[in-house]
């Protein structure tokens, strides 16, 4: 089989798998965070090296006040986690998305994360919190801007220029995005990025998200003719 270098996945139907159940959606959150922790340590068994997921979105602020409460309390504890996660794993974390947009606290959390696992050398796990295609794709124009007016930069803009203002600078593209729990869309995530990825759609709800189901999505992905442009990939 050929193995992904990077698979990025859309997390999705926390609430769902919860209801169905007769739980509170946190309780699908709590369950879903937790599957996280599990599916990085089998990508990385599996030879994927990179691996990006779609935690929190620009557009989840205009959930209920309650769940958005509940899910920053959630990340505060995941990212306590996942440092030991990390450091047990050898895991290079990153987080993708506005920061500035997250309180003090998360900010110094998502720091004293990626600060602490920086030379990990295992897989590269890059988690999207406050995340938003657009809001990265306008961040980017505005830094361009900026620096043209300074003259630290010589234009016109290249695509590969462009790569190096975005969140993912210095992260290959995903080869393989997978979203789970039925819905075939984007959702404004990684919109740049993806332009020439495979996509693959589950059913499935992410807490049931199983190693098994990621060798289905991996098949899937190896069965296909690659091309871009015309040209099959080698």
């Amino acid at each position: 089989m050929n193995v992904p270098n990077h698979v990025a996945i859309i997390l999705d139907g926390n609430g769902r798998w919860a209801k169905s159940k007769g739980m509170p959606r946190n309780y699908g959150h709590v369950q879903g965070a937790r599957n996280v922790e599990t599916i990085c340590e089998e990508a990385y068994r599996m030879g994927i090296n990179y691996l990006t997921v779609y935690a929190f979105s620009t557009e989840n602020w205009s959930r209920p006040a309650d769940e958005v409460d509940q899910l920053m309390k959630l990340l505060r504890n995941y990212l306590k986690t996942c440092q030991q996660t990390a450091a047990k794993n050898n895991m290079c974390v990153r987080v993708i998305g506005d920061k500035t947009g997250l309180s003090d606290d998360i900010q110094e959390a998502i720091e004293a994360l990626e600060e602490a696992s920086r030379s990990n050398t295992g897989l590269h796990f890059q988690i999207a919190i406050n995340y938003g295609s657009r809001d990265e794709i306008v961040r980017a124009v505005n830094r361009i801007v900026e620096d043209a007016a300074a003259s630290a930069i010589s234009l016109p803009v290249t695509a590969e220029m462009f790569d190096d203002y975005l969140d993912t600078r210095g992260i290959p593209a995903p080869d393989l995005l997978i979203r789970t729990s039925g819905e075939q869309r984007l959702s404004n995530f990684l919109l740049w990025q993806v332009a020439y990825s495979e996509f693959y759609f589950t059913d499935v709800h992410w807490p049931d998200f199983s190693k098994d189901e990621l060798i289905k999505a991996c098949e899937a992905y190896s069965s296909r003719d690659r091309r871009y442009g015309g040209h099959k990939e080698d």
